[in-house]
């Protein structure tokens, strides 16, 4: 298929387009290669597919609504994966503008492209942070997420929203990913992994918010590409038990469907930090904070309705999970064991 990828420089883009040119799809990647976190690392993920025959890059803010028309016209994309978004619940709390552009203004030239250039499926990051204030534990997408602790959640609720009313209006099959902590190798400089890897490596403090008691549902990277190409291979449909007299939140009348992409297993962050420890065999010096305004104490999972419609089953423990990140990590930067 001819696939478009947005956010191909991304560290879950740059996954899932490897793996798409690996089953032979036609792929064209787009990226603003923004600096929010370092480009360099943007640019060795994608040096890794650039030069496959089936892959083409384009560098573009989808906040530009003619180039965006401009690009579905020329590949004419079959399906498309929106991963592109201004990441970070903590940033947004300091740069709200620039996630009203990008995820409000850039999804929605995204839709529209979708809509008049007859796509048959549209994918597209939402995030478990639009379950907010919500401490019902696993999150399903039955629960109401009406209480958004910070902007970016609120934008990724918005983007569910918008999608809805172009399945809707137009028919266009569009199903959104609840993304829970993805972690592993070629991950953001701006997550824990990497931000707590690199202080333990020189000797330097971690901050470690809420006193490292909250819960985090981390799931593996190649878990997350599985259930994502699942996915896309099979396009949104309308629910014929949906009944709007008892509506539901996660399906619809329309080719809608909204789904949790996560492991299921949460790790108290002091766990995660202590795997840190032993694959990196260095102790950690802790900042031992309080809550971050934004942050949800605990998040897990409730994965059962995706491997119900698409046989997601994630299968790498967070041992194995940590073990294969470290070992990535000291590649790239680099760096050897401990002497």
């Amino acid at each position: 298929m001819r696939i478009l990828v947005t956010g191909a420089a991304g560290f879950i883009g740059a996954a899932l387009t490897q793996q798409l040119l690996a089953r032979g799809d036609e792929v064209l990647g787009l990226d603003n290669h923004n600096n929010y976190y370092d480009p360099a690392l943007k640019e060795a993920r994608i040096a890794r597919f650039s030069q496959h025959r089936g892959y083409t890059h384009r560098r573009a803010d989808l906040t530009d609504s003619d180039t965006v028309n401009s690009i579905f016209s020329a590949f004419r994309p079959q399906r498309v994966v929106h991963l592109a978004a201004q990441a970070g619940v903590r940033h947004s709390l300091k740069h709200p503008e620039v996630y009203i552009q990008s995820n409000l203004v850039g999804f929605g030239h995204i839709l529209q492209a979708c809509r008049h250039g007859g796509v048959e499926h549209l994918v597209y990051a939402s995030s478990s942070s639009v379950y907010g204030a919500n401490h019902t534990l696993p999150f399903a997408t039955k629960d109401a997420v009406d209480h958004p602790l910070s902007l970016y959640a609120a934008t990724k609720k918005a983007n569910e929203l918008m999608a809805h009313s172009y399945s809707h209006l137009y028919g266009l099959p569009c199903t959104g990913l609840r993304f829970f902590t993805v972690y592993g190798p070629w991950g953001r400089p701006d997550m824990a992994p990497m931000l707590f890897a690199e202080r333990i490596q020189r000797g330097q403090a971690i901050d470690v918010f809420n006193h490292g008691q909250h819960r985090r549902d981390f799931t593996y990277i190649d878990d997350i590409i599985e259930g994502l190409t699942r996915t896309l291979d099979i396009p949104a449909t309308i629910d014929p038990n949906y009944d709007p007299a008892t509506p539901r939140a996660d399906t619809s009348s329309a080719p809608w469907r909204i789904y949790n992409i996560g492991n299921g297993q949460p790790v108290q962050l002091l766990r995660f930090i202590e795997l840190l420890e032993q694959k990196l065999d260095r102790r950690a010096k802790k900042n031992l904070l309080p809550m971050q305004p934004g942050d949800a104490p605990d998040t897990c999972a409730d994965v059962s309705a995706l491997h119900r419609d698409v046989g997601y089953t994630p299968s790498t423990p967070i041992e194995e999970g940590i073990a294969r990140f470290v070992a990535w990590y000291r590649t790239y930067t680099g760096q050897g064991m401990r002497t």
